[in-house]
């Protein structure tokens, strides 16, 4: 906490502050980046829906993110119209998806893309293995019984 006095005529007032905290950037948004290989923010920078763009634009330019994904491509269109702001990503598999970020948050948004991205790994992992994508569980398998695990005891692990 800060202390700030501002001397005025009549009296002293005190406000009291906290610094800003430095802003760094998660995990979650440098692994977000790994699975686009193209992104496209549109937006008209005076219109007041643009904080979702805004947002995403600047986990997308931080110097951190751009070394995780070099490939990834960013652009910018700065509109001059009236078009709603909107961000549109391309997914390394080809996939784009647009997002309208008048009403969805840069959050919401960075949510949809690490679990898209999760899905791809997952997807990934299994053509790797040679199993077959996607996995097909018999309709017999799904409504059995499972048995469940029963928990050993401390001594029973250790023999």
């Amino acid at each position: 906490m800060y202390l700030l006095k501002v001397n005025n005529c009549a009296e002293t007032r005190r406000f009291y502050f906290s610094a800003p905290k430095k802003l760094t950037l998660s995990n979650q948004t440098l692994s977000m980046l790994k699975f686009l290989s193209k992104v496209k923010i549109e937006f008209n920078a005076l219109d007041p829906r643009t904080a979702a763009c805004m947002e995403f634009l600047a986990q997308c330019n931080a110097r951190t993110a751009k070394e995780s994904n070099p490939s990834c491509q960013l652009l910018v269109k700065r509109r001059t119209d009236s078009y709603p702001p909107q961000i549109s990503v391309t997914f390394v598999n080809g996939v784009e998806e647009v997002f309208d970020a008048t009403s969805t948050p840069a959050q919401t948004i960075r949510k949809m893309i690490l679990e898209k991205g999760q899905q791809l790994e997952t997807e990934q992992m299994f053509r790797e293995a040679g199993e077959k994508w996607p996995v097909i569980i018999p309709a017999e398998e799904i409504h059995q019984s499972f048995p469940g695990t029963k928990p050993r005891k401390a001594e029973e692990k250790k023999q």
